[in-house]
């Protein structure tokens, strides 16, 4: 299926549910799966359209989610389908994540945001309502019905293949290979009579009209109410801090325990057992997306990975799994692979994982971020070095235009709250974000010591002024360099 038939598609389902034309069809940038989104509709009302040529895949999400609404829980609806099945519309849900929601959140401050937590714990009563309430149609799960032994062992020889050879991380294969089917065997001890939702982590759940509401369960099956807990608590880069990780599962058992009697002691013996194989999972989607895939944004979650494992690493349940054991010692201990700089850092001596302070430098890139007006030309390099990014403002729209926001600039709260709430600002600095990530991360490889990145629009007061700080900020945050920000037109 080409690009044309996709937007007739699109277009052709539009007019079937609204009788309308929409104004706009506008991609959303995709992540790791094969998924292709559109956004339709005009300034006040928009869906979202859909393409996946795995049909059963389709199936499986368009079932999945009308028994979710049945049940009343909060999933977009499903409000036009192809005949062929490759298309649907559904609901605009926005573009927060909750895993956005926390970035934005944590942005100046090293704790933990009560607001949200306070998330999360509305997440996670909401959990156990899937788990144990929702009964979905399992005949239509592929590749398994169950998250079983093949299931797991699947997961875990994807992990071996795509992470540890990737990597180059030693290991004995016919023992790992024994201790992959004794710990599979070890996990099938506890009951897997409850939806599994797979991918349960923060960006797939969507926080809109102060509401978080769920995405993208195709994946899901039968399985064990641990996993999960297991994978939203331990989401890699949203790094959920150790106590705050109790309080939420305490909340959640507090939640289950209202809804079904189960064994709380026996929970958690097998809860780490649990974290070890979702974190295994997730390893190998890194490698397989990073190494393989060339994503370099996916390898930026390793160190984070590397340090949940750390909170394992000696954890009595492992004895049993001597070379599974040795292999994660190797992974913690070792430096990290060559191709990966992100804001953490393993340390060879130690182990851990560092995460440095927002804006602390121990590197000699030094990235100078710029705001500017086209009406006095693009900023001059004075580094001799030439190159870096210039980037063209002007289409997205414009707080000038109104008289309210005239004497103030892209710093200040109501011209932020005015972008921050448009989907083509998110858009175009996601898309911006990617492109300035992997030339960072090979400058850093390479010893480059400066990197310009600037952003220009009318009067280099309101949209330049507001990405060049958004720029500043998602450096800041996630690569240990030096940033130099500027607002040629306020300086």
């Amino acid at each position: 299926m080409n690009r044309m038939s996709e937007n007739d598609q699109l277009y052709r389902l539009y007019r079937q549910l609204t009788s309308t034309d929409p104004e706009r069809v506008s991609a959303i940038p995709g992540s790791g799966s094969n998924r292709r989104y559109f956004r339709l509709g005009g300034d006040e009302n928009t869906l979202i359209g859909a393409f996946n040529s795995d049909l059963k895949e389709n199936s499986v999400f368009v079932s999945f989610t009308r028994t979710f609404l049945v049940q009343g829980l909060p999933v977009p609806r499903i409000l036009a389908e192809s005949a062929d099945g490759y298309a649907y519309l559904l609901d605009d849900l926005g573009d927060t994540t909750l895993f956005g929601f926390l970035q934005e959140q944590r942005r100046d401050q090293s704790a933990f945001p009560v607001s949200v937590k306070d998330y999360y714990k509305r997440i996670l009563s909401l959990l156990p309502e899937f788990q144990v309430k929702a009964k979905p149609d399992y005949r239509l799960c592929y590749p398994r019905d169950t998250f079983d032994r093949q299931s797991m062992l699947w997961d875990l020889n994807y992990f071996k293949y795509y992470y540890l050879k990737l990597a180059a991380i030693p290991f004995d294969e016919q023992q790992l290979e024994n201790d992959f089917n004794a710990f599979a065997s070890f996990l099938l001890e506890v009951p897997q009579d409850y939806f599994m939702y797979r991918d349960f982590q923060s960006r797939n759940v969507m926080l809109f009209k102060e509401q978080p509401w769920f995405i993208d369960y195709q994946g899901g099956r039968r399985g064990a109410l641990q996993y999960d807990v297991v994978s939203m608590l331990y989401d890699a880069k949203a790094d959920i801090p150790g106590d705050t990780r109790q309080e939420l599962l305490e909340h959640y058992l507090h939640t289950l325990s209202n809804l079904i009697h189960f064994d709380q002691k026996q929970f958690l013996k097998y809860y780490p057992g649990f974290i070890l194989v979702r974190i295994l999972q997730a390893m190998g989607a890194y490698g397989f997306r990073g190494y393989y895939e060339k994503k370099q944004h996916f390898l930026q979650s390793i160190p984070y990975a590397l340090r949940n494992l750390e909170t394992i690493r000696t954890h009595k349940f492992l004895k049993s799994f001597p070379e599974l054991e040795r292999v994660i010692g190797r992974m913690i201990d070792a430096p990290l692979p060559a191709g990966i700089v992100t804001a953490g850092s393993v340390s060879a001596e130690k182990g851990l994982v560092s995460l440095p302070e927002t804006g602390k430098t121990s590197t000699g890139l030094t990235v100078k971020v710029t705001s500017f007006s086209y009406k006095r030309g693009i900023p001059q390099d004075v580094t001799g070095n030439g190159g870096g990014f210039v980037f063209d403002c002007r289409a997205l729209p414009n707080p000038g235009r109104y008289e309210e926001y005239q004497q103030i600039t892209g710093k200040d709260p109501a011209v932020i709250e005015f972008l921050g709430q448009k989907p083509d600002v998110e858009i175009f600095l996601n898309a911006v974000f990617s492109l300035v990530d992997q030339s960072v991360t090979t400058y850093l490889e390479r010893s480059f010591t400066n990197l310009m990145v600037s952003f220009g629009c009318t009067g280099g007061q309101h949209r330049s002024v507001y990405c060049a700080e958004a720029m500043a900020g998602h450096l800041r945050k996630n690569f240990s360099v030096k940033v130099e920000l500027h607002h040629r037109e306020q300086e």
